[in-house]
């Protein structure tokens, strides 16, 4: 194809790119223009979808469906009915109306209890307003259940209060809020609500026991612990050996040197900082029971809780998140977010194994499991860490036969009820 040939159609394909282009913007004013005319009108039908019920949808397409009837079959019953059922949602509009002007606060007295102590709540309404405000229903989520409250009318400034218990008789966390108030039907075919107020927490710590601090790893250790492993530098002392080549020349002991003739120096055995791995599977398949389950959890607590009081330094991990160690109180609230999972990992070991890729090596691992987690998981999960690192483990199992036992490298210390707990850890410390 010769020159004069190829100009042609390039022209072409160069015309052709340019058309596109322009119908291409052309169609992107064009949907901007329709995005800003029907935008407005969009926002308003899905507010107004928003305030018909599930009831409400029913009875609107039940008016559509009787009218269409009506009218292709010229039965005058069915346009009854349509009339009728679109008059009723006339009249359940008239419900919507009106404006609030409340302040809406929530209290919860006390915000952290234990479980199966006594926790009260309080919501303060007031008409904020300069005229008085009609009767309205209000609704409290509280956990998983509602609580509602009729709110009646407020003259200006005036104020409404209003108390609620709430159960704590298991370990949970508790969202309370938000307070919303409802105007609709009594039908309720149309409902419009006001949120007033955020979300309040309750925490529902876990019982808790307390441990001696005479078990192992539960110690205040300024200097650390002591381990069989020998070095040439620390705090530990344990024997004099003949100088080598290298040697730190202040570790030499001249006293011993000058008698023996040969320079001597120092061995220590090592010492490490105190760092307790505190671990729980809360893996559904580990635990024989919901009961159980908890026991494991408070069994947790107690002895996170006893570590933090002893200053001492401590990792504790379940499936999902790592809890906040730094005061007993964060850790209590971070135990009620602590629940059943299942099939994170494929073992115990591969659990421990994951999680303990970030942290320091510790000096003492105690891993809390349920009855179902069989010694062969517990010996696995102890091979993770060098034979110096003592393992505890900790198996929840109501109704079982309370006790130590060895599973490998691993202590297994059965609980059958958290009394248990300090006493077994003594003697596994021993």
């Amino acid at each position: 194809m010769t020159t004069a040939e190829q100009q042609p159609r390039s022209q072409a394909t160069f015309a052709l790119r340019q058309l596109a282009r322009a119908v291409g913007a052309g169609l992107t004013s064009l949907g901007n223009a329709l995005e800003r005319v029907f935008a407005k009108p969009i926002a308003v039908a899905m507010r107004a979808g928003r305030v018909v019920t599930g009831v409400g949808w029913i009875v609107l397409l039940a008016a559509v469906a009787s009218l269409l009837l009506a009218f292709v079959l010229g039965w005058a019953e069915f346009g009854f009915i349509g009339f009728t059922l679109l008059a009723g949602m006339l009249v359940a509009c008239a419900y919507l109306f009106g404006r609030a002007t409340y302040r809406v606060t929530i209290e919860l007295n006390p915000r952290r209890v234990t479980a199966g102590d006594r926790a009260m709540g309080s919501m303060a309404v007031t008409n904020s307003g300069q005229r008085p405000v009609l009767p309205t229903r209000m609704e409290l989520p509280v956990g998983e259940g509602l609580a509602e409250f009729i709110v009646p009318r407020l003259a200006a400034g005036a104020d409404e209060e209003n108390l609620f218990t709430i159960p704590t008789e298991r370990r949970a966390l508790i969202v309370a809020g938000p307070a919303i108030s409802v105007r609709g039907d009594q039908l309720g075919l149309l409902r419009r609500t006001t949120k007033w107020t955020d979300q309040v927490e309750l925490f529902v710590h876990p019982k808790i026991t307390r441990i001696a601090a005479t078990a192992r790893g539960l110690v205040r250790d300024l200097e650390g612990q002591t381990t069989k492993a020998i070095t040439d530098s620390d705090l530990a002392f344990h024997a004099l050996r003949s100088y080598e080549p290298g040697d730190d020349i202040r570790n030499v002991h001249w006293r011993s040197s000058a008698r023996t003739g040969q320079l001597m120096v120092r061995q220590y055995q090592e010492t490490r900082r105190s760092q307790l791995l505190l671990l729980m599977s809360a893996e559904r398949r580990l635990y024989a029971s919901a009961e159980e389950f908890e026991l494991a959890v408070s069994a947790l607590a107690s002895i996170g809780v006893e570590v933090i009081t002893e200053e001492s330094e401590v990792d504790v991990i379940w499936e999902g998140a790592t809890l906040r160690a730094r005061t007993p109180m964060t850790l209590l609230d971070d135990t009620c977010r602590i629940e059943q999972v299942d099939s994170r990992y494929s073992t115990l070991r591969d659990f421990a194994r994951t999680v303990g890729m970030r942290l320091d090596a510790p000096s003492l691992v105690i891993a809390v499991v349920g009855s179902t987690a069989s010694n062969r998981d517990l010996h696995a999960l102890s091979s993770l860490y060098p034979s110096d690192t003592p393992v505890i483990a900790v198996r929840a199992a109501v109704g079982g036969e309370p006790g130590l036992r060895k599973a490998g490298n691993a202590i297994v210390a059965t609980v059958t009820k958290l009394t248990e707990l300090s006493p077994l850890l003594q003697r596994a410390g021993r």
